[in-house]
């Protein structure tokens, strides 16, 4: 019986016979030979069929098939070392499951606004395949990488009574007889989490009612965001470092295939998966932009051009830590040595691709975190919650978010950031 593999098992069955199932991308004819373009969620190759192996029935149903036709076929698996694959099968017998016509998309460019209401279709594409084993990589990667580290996977509501970080860029809900908020990040949830396991990390859907007509926002992405108790900042940045590096070395040894569709130099990737990234102050950064010409002043925030200009000096990640305490959410613990700045970092992606990670040192002390949720004008009464992890067993405890789709735009050097999205749902194509 021939066996029916996927077209990724295909260097495992060099010179036997296989039966697949697939779909048309492409095709093209020279005669008494076929080429034809062909896909099945695991990878993208070439069936060859020529005239002389087949009936003309099956050459002439060939003949018709359009994009996105499904099909079985049967033949031998040959090398191909012209293919980014390196394999190809040699058709005997075609099956026919379905034809189609008029597909939407076809082999041509496409504006990203026509790709993106053609999503579900769209997704079929060898770009949008690759971005999406590949964030399928770093799922695993990122599991891997806290099971090994000693965390445990901690789940947060995605339905809040407040903004964990104080601001008005909320989706509104009414929930029964009260006010509700898709979850705008899982962290307070997390530091909960991390008074009683020690180490946890969230994995998880966020919401932002902000215009996301840029190449920088979304109104729904993925946040990782692990807590650590028993942590400083500076501990922090070691594992955030090590979890960066392992992520994009996932990326390198598993991805090669996706990676080479995407056109992504993989040489750039290299320096981050070694570490080593520089810790640099926020008061030299600021420095570094004066020192460029632009116009920045020490207080102010960093946009998405001066961390553009500040990521293209290093070739790796690197940190920009202490910022202002007025431009930084109430939650982290003032520097004792400077209690104008906190004790946070971000982390800046290589190649301009700015902020993927942001983290700090969260204030542990009772007293001191009360005062600054009341001079951010926050509702206490929504916080007393929070306020008991200081009252009961208070400990120094820190934690980080990493962007996901962020990070994989920077890992796959893309032009736009929903891309990288598995599905973007309506409310990403629509202007809050």
């Amino acid at each position: 019986m021939t066996d029916l593999i996927s077209i990724k098992q295909a260097p495992e069955y060099v010179g036997k016979e296989v039966k697949m199932h697939v779909w048309l991308t492409d095709k093209r004819s020279s005669g008494k030979i076929m080429f034809l373009q062909l896909r099945d969620g695991t990878a993208f190759f070439q069936g060859v069929l020529l005239k002389k192996d087949v009936s003309e029935e099956k050459f002439d149903l060939a003949k018709s098939l359009r994009q996105e036709a499904s099909f079985y076929i049967t033949g031998v698996i040959n090398e191909d070392e012209r293919s980014h694959f390196g394999y190809e099968i040699k058709i005997s017998d075609l099956e026919l499951v379905s034809n189609t016509e008029d597909y939407p998309i076809g082999n041509k460019e496409h504006g990203i606004d026509f790709l993106l209401d053609h999503r579900h279709l769209w997704l079929r594409s060898r770009r949008p395949f690759a971005i999406m084993q590949i964030r399928n990589e770093m799922i695993n990667a990122t599991y891997d990488f806290f099971k090994k580290e000693g965390f445990i996977k901690f789940d947060a509501p995605i339905l809040m009574n407040s903004a964990p970080e104080g601001t008005t860029e909320l989706f509104h809900i009414e929930y029964f007889d009260n006010d509700a908020y898709l979850s705008q990040s899982g962290q307070l949830y997390a530091e909960v989490g991390a008074e009683a396991f020690g180490k946890v990390f969230t994995f998880g859907p966020t919401f932002r009612a902000e215009k996301s007509k840029t190449r920088r926002h979304l109104t729904e992405f993925w946040m990782i965001e692990p807590e650590m108790a028993w942590t400083h900042q500076d501990e922090s940045l070691d594992v955030q470092e090590r979890y960066i590096s392992y992520l994009v070395k996932r990326v390198i040894d598993n991805c090669e295939y996706e990676l080479n569709i995407l056109g992504r130099d993989v040489e750039k990737l290299r320096p981050a998966a070694e570490g080593n990234y520089t810790r640099l102050k926020y008061d030299d950064a600021v420095k570094m932009l004066q020192d460029a010409g632009r116009d920045f002043k020490w207080g102010d925030d960093f946009g998405a051009p001066d961390e553009a200009y500040i990521s293209e000096q290093f070739d790796r990640p690197v940190f920009i830590m202490n910022y202002p305490t007025s431009i930084k959410p109430f939650y982290m613990k003032k520097d004792p040595e400077n209690p104008k700045e906190y004790l946070c970092a971000d982390m800046l992606a290589p190649e301009g691709y700015g902020e993927i990670v942001g983290g700090s040192e969260r204030e542990e002390n009772f007293d001191v975190l009360k005062a600054q949720i009341e001079e951010a004008g926050l509702n206490l009464e929504n916080y007393e919650w929070y306020l008991d992890l200081r009252r009961y067993g208070s400990v120094p405890h820190s934690g980080f978010g990493l962007g996901f789709e962020r990070a994989i735009t920077w890992i796959c050097h893309l032009d736009h950031l929903r891309e990288a999205i598995p599905f973007p749902r309506m409310i990403n194509r629509m202007e809050p």
